[in-house]
């Protein structure tokens, strides 16, 4: 396995130049095989785990979840504190920063986005617990390409690129996920979720993070500072990728959920008008209240 991930090491750096010596010897970074093989395990369990819940009641998981969305709001909140941090007083440049620049910040910023990279993978749970309480509609394409691909992508980023101007599009996803995942834990709770009203706001703010990452990356392709063009332009294609899968979610979420309740309305308004509504309005009551 060792030689393995050698040969591997070798043809990646063949391809994409010499790996960034600070990161040597940090949890999961040295090879590429432990991240694959943690993907590969979740694939397979995407695939498996609604088989083996087939026959099986779903679980609560409603104590589990609550601890790990306030531990994943937490995280998020520590790395995106201590990513302001680091770069507030100016040792950054906002529009191209090098990966080798102010030597104390470089590596306080390393030693925060490695967090950031293990959190992708802390971030499996989400598709877990879905599974485990049989909501697999919520497993969809978008959801597991997210998941596997930042991993991934981030072994990658950390290997090569773990420090300059990597820092803002974590530092936006961060503060992002402080907002999502504390919806998320809050939403656990049944008597508090009738009050929970920035569901929807939560994918309009991934998009508006998306947007700024990618002006923040074109900022360094327009004035560059010696960060890797490639990296960059990857950056904002992934970016764009990711824009046109969330604007789809968002538009078959919300949008036409929106205009069916709107059809719904106005056909019930014209069948009262008509007449209709007052043979048996109870069914139609008791239909809207179940959906």
């Amino acid at each position: 396995m060792d030689a393995f991930n050698q040969r591997l090491n070798a043809h990646f750096e063949a391809w994409l130049g010499p790996r960034d010596k600070r990161v040597r010897g940090m949890l999961l970074l040295d090879g590429y095989l432990p991240t694959l093989a943690l993907t590969l395990g979740y694939l397979l369990v995407v695939w498996m785990g609604p088989r083996y819940m087939k026959h099986r009641q779903p679980y609560s998981c409603r104590g589990a979840m609550m601890l790990y969305n306030l531990g994943i709001t937490i995280l998020s909140f520590g790395m995106f504190s201590e990513l302001v941090a680091a770069v507030w007083p100016g040792d950054y440049d906002f529009y191209c920063q090098s990966t080798h620049g102010p030597q104390e910040v470089d590596k306080k910023i390393i030693n925060i986005l490695w967090w950031y990279y293990f959190s992708k993978l802390l971030e499996f749970m989400d598709t877990f617990f879905f599974i485990l309480r049989k909501n697999n509609h919520q497993v969809t394409f978008l959801h597991v390409y997210h998941h596997i691909s930042m991993l991934n992508i981030w072994w990658f980023v950390m290997n090569w690129i773990p420090c300059g101007h990597s820092f803002f599009g974590p530092t936006l996803n961060c503060f992002v996920h402080v907002v999502m995942y504390s919806y998320y834990g809050l939403s656990a709770i049944p008597a508090v979720r009738p009050y929970l009203w920035w569901k929807k706001h939560i994918t309009q703010l991934q998009l508006i993070q998306f947007g700024l990452t990618v002006f923040h990356a074109l900022c360094a392709v327009v004035w560059p500072c010696g960060f890797s063009l490639g990296w960059l332009y990857f950056q904002i294609s992934y970016m764009v990728s990711l824009v046109i899968f969330f604007l789809n979610f968002y538009t078959q979420t919300y949008k036409k959920h929106k205009a069916s309740l709107k059809k719904d309305h106005q056909s019930g308004s014209t069948a009262f008008k008509n007449g209709h509504a007052k043979a048996d309005p109870a069914p139609a009551l008791k239909k809207r209240r179940v959906d």
